[in-house]
C-alpha cells in the first residue's frame, strides 16, 4: 500500500475544507482499503468523516433522512425503515456479511465501486481503471457483467444491493461542496459509462454526501429479490426491487429498479408504464419483460442474464400482485 496521511474531521465543514485541498474522504472504508491495497486507488490523503456526526435517522416531513454515515447494519435494524420502507431494509440483509454491515455506510456504498474482475487485476486492460488501455471483460471472462448501459468502453456492473433499492423508493442524495449544497435524484447519481468509464456518479471534486432522504411511504407491497450463485454473502447476478399497489384486480401503480443488469441500478419507466392499469398475467409479465429488455445485449459468458431477468421479473411481479 502506498504511504499516505490520515486526518479526522471532526465536522463536515472541517472534512469539506480537507477534500478541497485535495484529500479524498473514509468512512467504513469497507471498498476503499481494498482498492488501496492493490494501489488501485492512490491516494495522498485521506479524511475520516466519522466524527463528523453525520450518523442519525431522523423525520422529514412524511419522509425520513439517513445521514451518509449511518451504518448499513443500522439502517436495515430502523423500526421506522423496517416498518414503512422495508423494501430499503430487505436489500441491505441481502448484501455483503453482517461484519460488513456493521461498518458500511450509506454515503460510502452508493459510491462503492465496481467489482468486476479486471478492474481488480492491475495486470488487465481496464478503461475504468485505466484511461485508454481497453476493457479487458468485453472479450473475457464476463459472467457477471452488464447487458443494459454498456459502451465500447465498459460493461462493468454497478455491484450494490442498497442503491437499487433507494431507486425504487425515490429516494434523493444530499451533497455538500465548494458549490454549496444540491440534491441528486437516486436514479441521476450513478452514471453509465459511455467513454468515460472513470467517473461512477456525479459527484464533483470535493463534494461530499451528508445524507440520503426517502420521500413518504406508498404503503405499497414491497419486494426485494436477489438472484445469485450461493445463498449470502455473494454479489447478485440479477436483482430486483419493487414497490407496487394494486387497486382491486389492477395494478394502480409500480416502481421497479433492477441490480447487476446494467452498468448502474437500473429503472426504465417504460416498463412500469406497460403494467399500470392492468390485470396481472403472465402475458402482461412477458410484455413488461420484453421493453425492459428490448436493448440487452449479452457478450458471452453472461447471455443467460436477458433469460434470467425475464424469470426473475415475472416471479417478483407474480410475488407482488398475487391475492
Amino acid at each position: 500500500m502506498k504511504p499516505f496521511t490520515l486526518n479526522h474531521a471532526q465536522s463536515a465543514n472541517e472534512a469539506l475544507a480537507s477534500l478541497a485541498g485535495g484529500a479524498t474522504a473514509i468512512a467504513g472504508g469497507t471498498n476503499l482499503v481494498d482498492l488501496m491495497k492493490l494501489q488501485i486507488a492512490t491516494p495522498d490523503e485521506l479524511v475520516s468523516i466519522r466524527r463528523t456526526g453525520l450518523d442519525a435517522i431522523t423525520p422529514e416531513n412524511d419522509g425520513l433522512r439517513i445521514g451518509a454515515l449511518v451504518t448499513n447494519a443500522d439502517c436495515a435494524a430502523d423500526l421506522r425503515v423496517r416498518k414503512s420502507w422495508p423494501l430499503l431494509a430487505k436489500a441491505i440483509l441481502a448484501g455483503a456479511s453482517p461484519q460488513l454491515r456493521n461498518r458500511a455506510t450509506t454515503g460510502g456504498n452508493l459510491c462503492q465501486r465496481t467489482r468486476c474482475g479486471y478492474f481488480y487485476d492491475t495486470t488487465q486492460a481496464c478503461n475504468k481503471r485505466e484511461p485508454g488501455s481497453g476493457c479487458a471483460a468485453r472479450e473475457g471472462f464476463n459472467r457477471i457483467h452488464a447487458v443494459l448501459g454498456t459502451s465500447d468502453a465498459c460493461i462493468a456492473t454497478y455491484p450494490g444491493d442498497m442503491a437499487v433499492a433507494l431507486l425504487a423508493l425515490d429516494a434523493v442524495v444530499h451533497v455538500e461542496g465548494p458549490q454549496g449544497a444540491r440534491t441528486i435524484s437516486v436514479g441521476e447519481f450513478h452514471r453509465q459509462p459511455g467513454d468515460d468509464p472513470g467517473r461512477d456518479n456525479v459527484l464533483e471534486r470535493g463534494e461530499l454526501i451528508t445524507a440520503v432522504t426517502l420521500p413518504a411511504p406508498t404503503g405499497g407491497r414491497q419486494i426485494y429479490r436477489k438472484v445469485r450463485d450461493r445463498a449470502s454473502y455473494a454479489f447478485a447476478l440479477i436483482s430486483v426491487a419493487i414497490d407496487l399497489s394494486m387497486e382491486g384486480d389492477r395494478i394502480a401503480r409500480c416502481a421497479l429498479a433492477f441490480g447487476s443488469l446494467g452498468t448502474v441500478p437500473w429503472r426504465d419507466p417504460a416498463v412500469e408504464a406497460v403494467l399500470v392499469g392492468e390485470r396481472p398475467s403472465p402475458a402482461l409479465f412477458d410484455k413488461a419483460a420484453d421493453v425492459l429488455l428490448r436493448d440487452a445485449r449479452g457478450f458471452g459468458k453472461n447471455d443467460f442474464k436477458i433469460a434470467l431477468a425475464r424469470r426473475a421479473l415475472a416471479a417478483t411481479l407474480h410475488e407482488a400482485t398475487k391475492g
